[in-house]
Order: C-alpha cells, then sequence, then structure tokens
C-alpha cells in the first residue's frame, strides 16, 4: 500500500509526514505512539476533590478567552465533558496558545487539579486533541497519542487521523513475520501483524508494552545477530598471524626486567593473548580496566610476541601527549631489549618525519606509537603483525578500520582505561572479545575522596601545606585556562598566580593544553622529578601524567566535569605508596546532576560503577563522546534501559548462529531474507567488506 492511497491524504499532509521521516506505510506503522490516553481512568468533571491531584480530563473546548491585562494576562481554555467544567490557564505564552484551540474541538488536559472557588483548573495542562469535534464515546478506551510537531499541526494532522490511517494500513496490509517462531514462544511475544495492532490500538497497558518490547528486541536482536555474525567470520578466518614463537624479548621482559608481580587480572589478559595470537586466527580484542589496572603492560607483551615473530607493531595514542608519554614508557621499559620505538605524531618536522617513515617502510622500526598520523596513506608497513589502539572510545571504527588495512591482516588489542557498561560492551564493541583486569597492582591504596564547600578552603589548603612538608605533591585542577566572564569559573593561570602567593616557600608550575610541546614535556619532567611541588592544570593531565609521589588532587569547580572525567583525573594520584586524598570543591551552587555525580566520586572507587552511573546521566552518544563510535541508532530500544532485553537478544542471536551459520533452515529462511541487507550495511560500517 502507497501512503498517497491513504484517505484525507493531500499534498500538504504527505510532506508533512515526509518531514517526519515516515516516506511509506511500514514507515508510518512504525511511528509509534508517544503515550495513551486511558478513558478508564479519565475523570469526570464533577468528582474532581481539586487537591492538586494529577488527573486527565477530557471534553469539548466550549471557551477560549484572554483574562486580565499587562502583565497579568493569562488565557483561560475551559471543557466541558457533560458533567461538569474544568479550565486550563496559561500565564506565559497566552497568546501564542490562544491560536492552539478552537471551540468545539475534543481535547485532553493532564495535570495538577486545584479547585479556586466553585472552579476547578489546571495550570499549564499537557494537551492531546483527539479529534476535531464529537463525542468521546466514538473512541476506543485506550486512546493513543501521536507525536506532534509544527509540521504536522500546520497540516491538520492530529492523532485521530493517524489512527484511521493505522486502521487502513492494518486492514490492508500483509506483514510478514521474520523472527523464528520457536523464540516468538519462548519470549511469548505477538507475532508482528498482531504487535502493531496492540501498539496502535492496545487493549490494556500491558498489551501495548508486550508489543513495543517485541519490537524492542526485533532491532537489538537484528543487531546483535550481525556483530556474532562478524565475529564468527574473524575467527573463522584461517589467513591470520600465527605468533608460534614467544621468545628472546617477551621471556626475557616478564622474567628478567619486570620489577613487580602481575595481577591475577593481567595475567589472565596476557593468557587470552597468547592464545589468541596461536589460533591461527585474527585476534580482535578489547582489553578493558580501571584506572592503574595495568592494561599498558599487557599491550607491552602483545607487542613484544609480535615482535618475537619477526613482525612490527603499532600503538595508536588519541593525543599526542599521550602518545609521547607512551613513547617515554615503551623507551624506558624496552632499552635493555634494544627494541627500536620511534614515534610519529602530527607536529614533528618534515626532516625527522621522513626518517621515521623511512625506519617503518624498512622494518627497522620495530614498534611506532603514535598518533592518527600512524592511520595516513603515507605511512607504509614492512610487516604489521599487531596494532594496538589506546583509549578505544575515542576513535571511530572506521580509523579501526584503516588501522587494520595497513597489513595483511594483523592482530588486534584495543583498550579503554573508561571502564565500559555491560550495555555498551553488547553493542559498540559487540564484534569484540573482551579481557577484564579488576584488580590493582599489588600496594596500591584506595583513594579517599571528599567534597568540600568553599567554606572549607582555608582548611583545605592548610592540608595541602601539611602534605607538601611532608614529601608529597599535589595536583590543583581547573577546568579553564583563561578567565572567561560568560562561565565565571576560576581559571588555571590566575589560580596559578593566587597559589605562588600564598605558597612562596614551594615551587608551583602550570601545565595547560595552549602550551607548546616542548614547554609541557619540560613541566612535566620537573614534576616527574620532583622540583615541581604543586602542579596547577587543566584536564590535560587526565591522560599525561603518571607520578608515582603525587598524594593530593583538589579539583576546582568539579561539579562541571562529567563522571568518566572525574575518575580519570582521579587515577592520576595514589599511584605510589602513599595515602591519596581526591577532594572535590564544587561552586556554591550545585545542580541537581551535578551533585549526584559528586557523591557518586565520593562513594566509590569502582570505575564500573561509575561508568554505568555515568552512561545513564548522559546516554550512550555522549558516554562515548563521537558520532563515529559505532553506537547503533535504535528506533525503539535504549541500550541503558533495555538491558535485560540486549542480553536475552545476544543470547539467542550467538545461538542460533552456532546452529546454523548461513541461516539455511526452514525456520530460518524469513529471517534471512531480513537479515542479508542489515547485514551487509553493517559489514560496511565495520570495514570489513
Amino acid at each position: 500500500m502507497n501512503l498517497t492511497d491513504l484517505a484525507n491524504l493531500s499534498t500538504k499532509r504527505l510532506e508533512a509526514l515526509q518531514s517526519e521521516g515516515v516516506h511509506s506505510a511500514e514507515d508510518l506503522l512504525n511511528f509509534f505512539p508517544r503515550r495513551y490516553l486511558d478513558r478508564s481512568n479519565t475523570q469526570k468533571m464533577k468528582v474532581l476533590p481539586g487537591s492538586g491531584e494529577e488527573v486527565t480530563v477530557a471534553g469539548e473546548v466550549v471557551s477560549v478567552n484572554m483574562v486580565g491585562y499587562g502583565n497579568k494576562k493569562r488565557l483561560e481554555v475551559t471543557l466541558n465533558d457533560g458533567t461538569g467544567t474544568v479550565k486550563g490557564v496559561w500565564f506565559r505564552g497566552a497568546g501564542y496558545f490562544s491560536k492552539f484551540f478552537k471551540k468545539g474541538e475534543t481535547v485532553a488536559f493532564f495535570g495538577q487539579a486545584k479547585r479556586y472557588g466553585k472552579n476547578i483548573s489546571i495550570a499549564h495542562p499537557e494537551v492531546d486533541k483527539i479529534s476535531s469535534a464529537g463525542d468521546l464515546d466514538d473512541f476506543s478506551r485506550i486512546v493513543p497519542i501521536y507525536p506532534g510537531s509544527k509540521a504536522l499541526s500546520k497540516a491538520r494532522i492530529n492523532s485521530s487521523m493517524i489512527s484511521s490511517w493505522m486502521k487502513e494500513i492494518l486492514s490492508s496490509e500483509q506483514i510478514n513475520e521474520f523472527l523464528p517462531g520457536k523464540l516468538l514462544s519462548e519470549m511469548k511475544f505477538p507475532e508482528r501483524m498482531q504487535a502493531y495492532r496492540m501498539i496502535h490500538f492496545p487493549e490494556s497497558h500491558n498489551q501495548h508494552k508486550n508489543a513495543l518490547n517485541r519490537f524492542k528486541y526485533e532491532e537489538l536482536f537484528l543487531f546483535e545477530l550481525s556483530m556474532e555474525k562478524i565475529n564468527f567470520t574473524v575467527k573463522e578466518r584461517a589467513n591470520g598471524h600465527v605468533f608460534k614463537e614467544i621468545g628472546n624479548y617477551t621471556s626475557r621482559y616478564f622474567n628478567e626486567l619486570l620489577p613487580f608481580e602481575l595481577t591475577g587480572g593481567q595475567k589472565s589478559a596476557l593468557a587470552e593473548v597468547k592464545q589468541d595470537v596461536r589460533s591461527g586466527k585474527q585476534m580482535n580484542r578489547l582489553v578493558q580496566g580501571d584506572v592503574g589496572a595495568g592494561k599498558t603492560i599487557v599491550a607491552i607483551g602483545a607487542m613484544l610476541m609480535a615482535l618475537d615473530n619477526g613482525f612490527q607493531a603499532a600503538f595508536l595514542a588519541p593525543t599526542e601527549i599521550l602518545a609521547e608519554q607512551h613513547y617515554r614508557t615503551l623507551s624506558e621499559h624496552l632499552k635493555e631489549l634494544n627494541v627500536n620505538v620511534r614515534l610519529l605524531i602530527g607536529s614533528q618536522k618534515k626532516a625527522l618525519r621522513t626518517d621515521i617513515l623511512t625506519d617503518v617502510e624498512g622494518g627497522n622500526a620495530q614498534i611506532v606509537v603514535g598518533t592518527h598520523a600512524i592511520i595516513q596513506e603515507q605511512v607504509r608497513f614492512h610487516n604489521l603483525g599487531l596494532a594496538v589502539i589506546d583509549e578505544q572510545h575515542r576513535f571511530g571504527v572506521k580509523q579501526r578500520a584503516d588501522l587494520l588495512n595497513k597489513g595483511s591482516h594483523p592482530h588486534m588489542l584495543v583498550m579503554s582505561a573508561t571502564p565500559i557498561p555491560r550495555s555498551l560492551a553488547m553493542t559498540v564493541y559487540a564484534d569484540l572479545d573482551v579481557s577484564v583486569i579488576k584488580d590493582l597492582p599489588a600496594g596500591r591504596k584506595l583513594i579517599r575522596t571528599a567534597i568540600r564547600s568553599q567554606k572549607k578552603r582555608e582548611d583545605v589548603m592548610n592540608f595541602v601545606r601539611q602534605e607538601v612538608e611532608d614529601g608529597g605533591q599535589i595536583y590543583v585542577v581547573y577546568p579553564l585556562v583563561e578567565e572567561s566572564e560568560a562561565l565565571d569559573l576560576k581559571d588555571a593561570t590566575a589560580g596559578f598566580e593566587k597559589l605562588k602567593q600564598r605558597f612562596p616557600e614551594f615551587k608551583i608550575g602550570l601545565l595547560h593544553g595552549r602550551m607548546k610541546t616542548e614547554e609541557k614535556e619540560t613541566v612535566m619532567r620537573k614534576f616527574i622529578d620532583h622540583d615541581i611541588h604543586i602542579l596547577v592544570s587543566t584536564t590535560v593531565i587526565e591522560v599525561g601524567v603518571d607520578v608515582a609521589n603525587a598524594s593530593i588532587m583538589v579539583i576546582e569547580h568539579a561539579e562541571r566535569f562529567g563522571l568518566s572525567q572525574l575518575h580519570q583525573l582521579r587515577g592520576r594520584i595514589g599511584r605510589g605508596e602513599r595515602q591519596s586524598y581526591c577532594i572535590l570543591m564544587p561552586d556554591v551552587k550545585v545542580s541537581k546532576s551535578g551533585a549526584f555525580r559528586l557523591k557518586t566520586m565520593e562513594e566509590t572507587n569502582d570505575g564500573f560503577r561509575i561508568a554505568e552511573a555515568d552512561l545513564k546521566l548522559r546516554g550512550p552518544g555522549d558516554f562515548l563522546g563521537t558520532k563515529q563510535s559505532g553506537l547503533p541508532d535504535f528506533k525503539f530500544a535504549d541500550i541503558v534501559e533495555d538491558q535485560f532485553l540486549l542480553a536475552q537478544a545476544k543470547e539467542k542471536a550467538k545461538s542460533i548462529l552456532e546452529a546454523d551459520p548461513e541461516l539455511q533452515s526452514p525456520d530460518h529462511q524469513n529471517l534471512a531474507r531480513v537479515f542479508a541487507p542489515y547485514f551487509e550495511e553493517k559489514v560496511q560500517f565495520y570495514g570489513m567488506g
């Protein structure tokens, strides 16, 4: 059925629907109600107590009046349901809302009903237009209320009209089922045709909920099926590099040079990596763990396995400052092994860059550490066997694919210092095997976190003085480099000057992202060497400096930082034997969400708990921080709210593919037909085409 076949669908209305993304009858069926008016709960106006309770009332518009003058002008819209009247009152936007109502329309109000003398009114009610005219008895018991917009309103498309179109489509269209019958039976879901009827014309709220869950599950299931298929394809490839030898580089590093004992999590992750690279199939593994869990050692182990087998390794970092730190770390760790580690970043001079590129292409550069510069076209590896990506959530799926294309099916190891909530691991990282490092290195003490008001600033500064005199070092973190009148935040440069005046006997340093690389290097080196006692910084130290002696972090305007960012910042301390303290100093006024973030930080050091809380606050898109993240675009499902359905969909997708990899059984014919174009799209997106 074409949209143009629908009754009362003029060209103007067709254009309005298209502006809402509705181009076909199926699109219209997937235009779900935003809520329902349950007439069984619609209260008669004559029996309303008017004591401030939330109610739904519906009736005919009998008057639309502007009352009062000047600033006290208000709009009063009176409804009559045959038993009595209720007024909707607008004190703001009265002129605008007055154009919205016409006498004779049937309208529903939702809001707090309060009695004023003999009259009951609802201030700024939520409004649903049910029809242009008529009796409420013409409508089913549960009335669907569809999303509205300026375009739909201008074309005079209301919920009643959309409902009539839904009836036309459902009476003439044949909607095929593609979920296997066994799955529907196990999940107790309605068939697709019935589910659409239950969404648009539910007989109960439970019926609507069951149908909606079916559509949520449907899109989660297709996505997880595609991810399992991609994973299955990668694992079944026979042309992955085989790292047979665990030779001189790896054995010497872990048996002779490593100055500490590995944690259980590190040992487990290394064992999984070793199994992957010996399998003959391409490794595609995510190592995730909390701040300071020791993921870099796992990456070093994997890279040394590549070197033992005559291959090169690449290490991709999101920023130059982080790439430089990894370069220093790897160079220091591997100097006894005479490993040639090269740094490739965009700010290097042409002569140095040419030398590095020659070293990489010739094979002399065994490990290449760098930023996006590594995946540029002119960079050619001699025999890339392993690619490591740090802070995976800062890169797009396409960038991961570009790095893989630098070699012939190199193994891939991605790392995240931001613990990944389970729902994201099952979606964005569903094509990866996951290793989790939950334990921290021996001797690490839990960081004590406290919220301190501006009234306690003197106490905080005295604590800072005492700690420095006792041999500790301090971070003071600000959200801005220079003063911003618009945001009115304390800035790092002004804070630096104030601290110099307050502590003239101490050495104070300043670090921010606008400084030149050489300047940042000098400041960081001085702090590491204890030539700076207090380092004033912006968030550049979130991924910039590891100083075992740093024992206090004071975060100014802490309410302005995100949860994950606060957790990353806190992770810069607590890396030595000293007891460490993170002091959160918010402004006088803190929003509800800001207070929640601060309280969460004070209550737990568990990065996984913090990540889950952050995901709920910000949503998946903001949490990942990039449009290229690979976050699936679900129409109905919410990966945070629907984690249980997501887990069920993943488990079922895996079991179906294990039993029928090509979906060839009779029960899977319809599924295969729908899945084929969906999977092709995902293959292209994940760079496997």
